[in-house]
């Protein structure tokens, strides 16, 4: 964290950065500056056009076994007479899954734009012995700016005069509350950003007050900017999805090469084939191994999860966040304005007259609350009002916007109280003394003095039993991480003389009220159903530590055994230390931005899948980091949306277990998919080799095999995506990063599917080919196209539910029994109609070979269905087992 010293004079500050805390710089000396240092903007990362993006994606193997189908089928239509269907074919289907990819990432980086939209257009400076206004990205080293009440700080600054000035750094820090600052320099170099009291930073606000400030670090080298910094250097990590499927297509992709080259071999040597024929059953060997359709349906499974998460307020930014948010084991939640309401309130009060409250008990105010109510409302200057569109509309500090929304709750109002008594001076709230006092006017020829603040700070008697007991309450509040506030008075016949900050001598305490920022009300059920999903969630946050120790108790977060860290002792852990200490701590206070990139890391370090939130500036890095970065769409900053993955339209946590729940339902839904592709492609590959080993040749020929790939196949594998979920499916653990995509029997089950169509399609060819047609090889290929065909898609219905089949099964998902019948008719339409028979090289079958076809395409389903039976049997006396032995 780059900062300037803070202990040093503000006259040793301005001389180290030869400039003028009355005049400011002259024009000569800016543009110099200008041409050392550059204007104060933020950069981004160079992206990569679009041919880098395309080559990415030919680059992988999958892509490269079809570039190479195409490549050689190209060459075969030139030097022979096979044609040009092969290379169109294959050629669309290779543009085609480059285009999803490429589709897949066009939701282009928005972070380091909405980073620079916090930069302010127009700032007031010091030049030339002048107040001038000019566009910030002018501002250079050494700048005299000049901050009121709704600017936005330009850059980093220290501070020449601070006047009653509070900056709210929520976006930086994560706190809550506005943070005072003096321009007198510090006794020692503070840790935290947040407690840096004479510097200002770059895109935070000021709330109060006024201040002049000698810039420091313009551009990247803010605060602001070293968070742009780790955006551009935070790689978005891939999907644990993504990286299943890379790995089982480069085994799909690797088993395709070795067997076409085993092909190739045997053809030529073994059997002496052609050349020409021999490459080309190895490009039909490519083809069939590879699943071309997989992409396809994986993007639709997860833009129709976009879909349906966006009518439960979760937008994707990312599509392929989808199922990844299905598999988190851990979310890493910010607390202000995520687990929090990002709004003070009042809780409780102590009246020195009438004792403890608590405000959510009280309807009616009694005479004593009531008191003390309208003393802190008549010493505030916190408003609200309505905008144009008659909505609310609040003004000032967030602890003085307490008071008056308290005041509203009891139907009082600021107005009404000061028509009543009116202010006849103020002396204004200050960083040093910690208090504020205003005189009001009384009936009857008196006058009121009211003097609000830190309970320490407010001049009373401390030698009485009140006092005693108004400490023992304070101190109380403070235990529960409640903001206190203390108010005094005293009344004076007539209107004193004298200045109203000579009146402070000594008054009458009349009680307390202590706030807190509280935690929304659906976070506690939504946290405890994250707990029960197999998900540990865990505060991650700016704020002070026993605030954030409150929260996280009051909403289950922090329980007995869990350990909690400051930035301070976090930053003096090695990684290996951190990693050992990560799972047992669910609080982390008073943290930076690269704290949270180092937690969110330890955890992906221990396998996890975590999923990060948070609504500022701070957040947006480890947004980037984590698997799944989710900002809140209301609260959060343009800055951490663009770094995030998903925004919550109602910042609402409890929707990020809906969210969960929607992407479990879209991953089993692709692992269906998986299931239903690859054990045919496994089939196609078996079938191809060992007919070619045993002399028989390939039984189909390319564009037969893409034909059942993209058509039979793919048409109702896309249906698959709606699917609706398992009833289980929030009573299941996460998947873990190192889970196999054939886990939880998947493997199994496609090694069943894999042989039984293995088998059959080897018997159904040599049933067609030798037993119906003494040799030919038309009838057996047309006989296996069409159970390979309708085989494979008849069991789909095997394979979309974990259930056995059932009358309801059949009904659940019409919209697959609409892609199904299209299907059917496209390949039944190839194997009947003259014009297509030619074009794939079919023939017309006999009843006999008809009937054989009808019977034998329900076998693989009904194998499919003993063994979904035996492994449901086994799995519920597994569980049994289990409870018997607990």
């Amino acid at each position: 964290m780059k900062m300037t010293n803070t202990q040093l004079p503000i006259e040793e500050i301005v001389q180290n950065y030869s400039t003028n805390q009355t005049s400011g710089l002259n024009d000569a000396e800016v543009v110099r500056r200008q041409e050392e240092n550059g204007k104060n903007v933020l950069t981004e990362a160079k992206k990569p056009n679009i041919f880098q993006q395309i080559g990415r994606h030919i680059s992988d193997i999958a892509s490269l076994v079809l570039l190479f189908a195409v490549v050689l089928s190209i060459y075969l239509a030139l030097t022979t007479d096979s044609g040009w269907t092969k290379p169109i074919v294959i050629g669309s289907i290779l543009v085609l899954n480059v285009m999803i990819g490429m589709y897949q990432e066009h939701s282009a980086e928005q972070a380091l734009s909405a980073l620079k939209k916090l930069s302010v257009h127009e700032v007031q400076v010091l030049r030339n012995g002048q107040k001038i206004m000019l566009d910030a990205t002018e501002l250079v080293v050494g700048d005299v700016i000049l901050l009121e009440p709704g600017s936005q700080v330009p850059a980093d600054a220290r501070l020449i005069t601070a006047s009653n000035l509070s900056i709210d750094e929520a976006i930086l820090t994560g706190e809550s509350l506005p943070v005072d600052k003096i321009s007198e320099p510090l006794r020692e170099e503070p840790e935290e950003i947040g407690d840096y009291q004479n510097i200002v930073f770059s895109g935070t606000a000021v709330t109060q007050g006024n201040a002049t400030a000698v810039v420091t670090e313009i551009g990247m080298q803010t605060e602001l900017g070293s968070i742009a910094g780790m955006l551009n250097q935070t790689k978005v990590k891939q999907t644990p999805l993504q990286n299943r499927l890379n790995r089982l297509v480069s085994s799909l992709s690797g088993v395709a090469i070795a067997g076409g080259i085993i092909i190739f071999l045997l053809g030529m040597f073994l059997h002496g084939d052609p050349l020409a024929s021999s490459l080309m059953i190895g490009v039909s060997l490519a083809v069939a191994a590879v699943p071309e359709t997989l992409p396809i349906i994986v993007t639709i499974s997860l833009a129709h999860g976009v879909k349906k998460m966006a009518k439960r307020n979760a937008i994707m930014r990312r599509v392929s966040a989808v199922e990844t948010i299905g598999n988190v084991n851990v979310i890493a939640s910010d607390k202000t304005g995520t687990l929090t309401q990002n709004k003070m309130t009042i809780t409780k009060l102590w009246v020195n007259e009438g004792g403890l409250t608590a405000v959510n008990e009280v309807d009616v105010l009694d005479d004593h609350q009531a008191k003390l109510l309208k003393m802190f409302g008549l010493a505030t200057n916190a408003q609200i009002t309505k905008d144009e569109n008659d909505l609310a509309l609040e003004i000032g500090d967030s602890t003085e916007l307490a008071i008056v929304r308290l005041l509203h709750k009891f139907g009082m109002s600021r107005n009404s109280l000061e028509n009543d008594s009116p202010r006849l001076a103020e002396d204004p709230f200050d960083s040093t003394k910690k208090t504020m006092a205003t005189l009001q006017k009384l009936p009857n020829n008196k006058s009121l003095l009211i003097v609000k603040g830190a309970f320490d700070r407010l001049p009373i008697n401390r030698d009485t039993a009140e006092y005693a007991e108004a400490l023992k309450n304070h101190d109380a509040f403070g235990r529960e991480a409640l903001r206190v506030l203390a108010v005094g008075y005293k009344v004076f016949d007539g209107v004193p003389t004298e200045s109203i900050e000579n009146l402070q001598d000594e008054v009458d305490l009349l009680g307390l009220v202590g706030m807190i920022d509280p935690p929304r009300e659906e976070v506690i059920a939504a946290i405890s159903e994250a707990h029960g999903a197999g998900i540990k969630t865990v505060m991650i946050t700016g704020d002070h530590l026993e605030t954030a120790k409150a929260i996280a108790k009051k909403i289950g977060i922090l329980n007995a055994g869990d350990s909690v860290l400051t930035g301070t002792e976090l930053r003096k852990l090695s990684d290996e230390q951190l990693m050992d200490q990560i799972e047992g701590t669910t609080v982390f206070a008073r943290v930076s931005p690269e704290d949270k990139i180092r937690i969110v890391t330890a955890w992906q370090e221990q396998g996890a899948v975590v999923a990060m939130t948070g609504d500022g500036v701070n957040d947006a890095p480890a947004l980037k980091a984590a698997n799944v970065g989710i900002a809140m769409g209301i609260t959060g900053t343009e800055v951490s949306k663009g770094a995030a993955d998903m925004v919550l339209t109602d910042d609402n946590f409890a929707t990020i277990v809906a969210a969960v729940s929607e992407g479990r339902t879209v991953y089993q839904n692709i692992l269906k998919a998986v299931e239903f592709l690859i054990g045919v492609n496994f089939a196609q590959l078996f079938l191809m080799i060992f007919s070619v080993a045993i002399g028989w040749g390939a039984p189909l020929i390319a564009e037969q095999l893409l034909l059942i790939n993209v058509l039979a196949d793919g048409i109702p594998g896309f249906y698959l995506s709606r699917e609706p979920g398992e009833k289980s499916v929030m009573k299941q653990k996460p998947i873990t990063q190192l889970t196999s995509i054939f886990a939880n029997g998947l493997g199994t089950r496609v090694a069943i599917r894999a042989v039984t169509f293995t088998i059959l399609t080897l018997s159904i060819y040599a049933f067609g080919r030798f037993g119906m047609s003494n040799g030919g090889a038309a009838i057996g290929m047309t006989m296996l196209f069409l159970v390979l065909a309708l085989g494979s898609m008849i069991d789909i219905y095997a394979i979309k539910t974990r259930e056995s089949l059932r009358v309801a099964s059949f009904k659940s998902n019409p919209t697959l029994n609409m892609g199904m019948t299209i299907a059917v008719v496209l390949v039944l339409a190839v194997a009947i109609l003259p014009p297509l028979q030619n074009l794939f090289e079919l023939v017309s079958l006999p009843p006999m070979a008809w009937l054989i076809v009808v019977v034998t395409m329900f076998i693989p389903t009904i194998v499919l269905e003993i063994n979904k039976r035996l492994q449901n049997r086994n799995r519920v006396d597994n569980e049994y087992q289990a409870i018997t032995e607990d």
